[in-house]
């Protein structure tokens, strides 16, 4: 088995309220004496895990120097309709002995804590967030959340995915503080590349360097619902640096070698979209577009800073100092914890991958195909039945012979690749592709999904248009197409990923959740907030 040790170890499938506060660590835990010293750069000797992106497009996925031999999955079962097989996912390398010794290293802070003591505010409702344009006229907006000023408005930070509590666990009763908590995920939009050596713009830990310099990849904003606070905490994938030394990276399309010169290999490292994310259990699945999806474990997020005085350096279980003032530098360097000043990190522990071939097409400009390995460009979760994610594709109007496809997959068998040894498998068990015909725009109307949700049997998906109005769309099955209403619905300007608040532990009403991505001035009537809608609403809007 790989990763979750016997201490922390749950039962496949079950999800225990309280599960996911924070761990604490045996008394006497040993602390790693400082050995010699690191060198500046982190990224020399970095394992390679053949991960690519492509920001919504594709790239090679040639696995590069350093890589672990990649594990041998049983052959796809022969093509059913929908082709489900296309979306096997089989388990990567095993990370946890790097997770075990981030351990050693540095303490943890279980999600509770991080709550209690978040440090941005959000404002709810019009009273806080005022007026705005960014909403459609064919549905009623019942929850508004406006984000602090710098997280409104940043051109940096892109609000992307959402998950919450009702995807974590059925009940919803989470913690000890009803703090309902949503998660949402942002990408790291500046893109430099991936090195502290940045082709045209030089040596970003640089005096009066900027400190976007440094891309960043990923980080999941959890808002504790009840005090309209946030925290801000960074993905980060492991590893062992050229000492041999454990330390973390930024969340990059691939995890490939890099030193302080760039070459054409490295600069081209840029972070995944991350377009969409589902909180189940003790896991956060995030969809890495042209791979399949990383996976953390919210018992593993780590904290740099546990006296809360970001002034004064603290002294790691390892007996190294950590650093957060330093915003251009990250992971453990000359003997230092760094994290671009982020008190907060979440290493991966776990990498699920698709094992079918990309379609032989030109897939440059987001065109989509009817075979071959799928795009993760977004997921969520189905709760109405046998728990199952869906996971599906955004396409554009370049080409190729199908507007996407969605698939799902039982959460049990998710979970058991994840616990599992590497290799182990995870089949969806229904694949469709998405609708044809309409038009919006003057485009085909069943492009540039941006997310999709199942509830009861029927599939919602929400459509982008540029800077103006998107749509919320309505689907059900066919055989293994999926066959569109006649009706759309205008949603938000700049849609992006659902998630359902189901109501069965607090006792509302269902509500469908979703976010607007453009910050003011990218146009006239742009905001970005995190909304709902009535799942009641959102029925007879479609005359269901």
């Amino acid at each position: 088995m790989r990763r979750v040790p016997p201490r922390l170890r749950v039962a496949v499938g079950t999800v225990l309220a309280g599960a996911l506060m924070s761990v604490i660590l045996p008394a006497g835990h040993p602390a790693a004496a400082p050995a010699a010293d690191d060198p500046v750069s982190t990224y020399e000797g970095m394992p390679d895990d053949g991960f690519d992106d492509e920001h919504e497009g594709e790239q090679d996925d040639t696995v590069g120097p350093g890589s672990p031999p990649a594990a041998t999955a049983p052959a796809p079962a022969a093509p059913v309709p929908g082709r489900p097989g296309d979306f096997r996912l089989t388990a990567g390398s095993d990370l946890s002995g790097r997770v075990d010794q981030l351990d050693a290293a540095l303490p943890k802070q279980g999600l509770t804590e991080l709550l209690d003591q978040a440090n941005r505010s959000s404002g709810r409702g019009a009273a806080d967030c005022g007026a705005s344009d960014v909403y459609g006229s064919d549905l009623p907006v019942g929850d508004r959340v406006c984000w602090q000023s710098d997280d409104g408005v940043s051109t940096e930070w892109i609000p992307q995915a959402i998950s919450g509590v009702s995807d974590a666990q059925e009940d919803e009763d989470w913690g000890t503080s009803n703090a309902e908590p949503i998660a949402v995920g942002s990408y790291d939009a500046e893109n430099p590349g991936r090195s502290n050596y940045v082709a045209g713009r030089g040596n970003c830990v640089r005096a009066g360097a900027s400190d976007a310099c440094n891309e960043k990849g990923v980080r999941v904003t959890f808002l504790n619902q009840t005090t309209k606070k946030y925290r801000h905490v960074l993905l980060v994938w492991p590893y062992l640096n050229s000492y041999d030394h454990i330390s973390f990276d930024a969340l990059h399309a691939r995890e490939g070698l890099c030193n302080e010169v760039v070459t054409e290999k490295c600069d081209a490292q840029n972070g995944i979209h991350a377009g969409g994310m589902v909180w189940y259990g003790n896991y956060l699945y995030v969809a890495d577009t042209a791979n399949g999806m990383r996976v953390f474990d919210l018992r593993e997020i780590m904290d740099l800073n546990p006296d809360n005085d970001s002034a004064t350096e603290d002294e790691m279980q390892d007996g190294l100092p950590s650093d957060l003032t330093d915003k251009k530098r990250i992971g453990r360097q000359s003997n230092v914890w760094y994290a671009y000043g982020y008190r907060y990190v979440m290493p991966q522990v776990a990498t699920l991958k698709f094992t079918t071939a990309r379609h032989s097409g030109d897939t440059s400009e987001n065109q989509c195909y009817k075979t071959g390995r799928p795009k993760a460009s977004y997921v969520s979760l189905d709760r109405t039945g046998t728990d199952h994610l869906v996971l599906g594709e955004y396409c554009n109007a370049k080409g190729g012979d199908s507007n996407g496809r969605v698939g799902t997959y039982p959460m049990a068998a998710l979970t058991a690749a994840v616990e599992g040894a590497p290799g182990t498998t995870a089949d969806a068990d229904q694949a469709y592709g998405l609708p044809t015909g309409g038009s919006f725009g003057g485009e085909e109307l069943w492009h540039k999904i941006q997310g999709a949700m199942r509830y009861e049997g029927t599939w919602y998906f929400h459509r982008s248009n540029a800077y103006d109005n998107g749509r919320l769309l309505q689907a059900t099955p066919e055989g293994d197409q999926l066959s569109g209403s006649s009706r759309t619905l205008e949603s938000s300007i700049g849609p992006e990923d659902l998630y359902l608040a189901h109501g069965r532990g607090d006792g509302f009403a269902p509500r469908l959740w979703s976010l607007s991505e453009h910050a003011p001035g990218k146009c006239s009537a742009c905001d970005r907030e995190l909304y709902s809608y009535p799942m009641s609403d959102v029925a007879a809007g479609f005359g269901s």
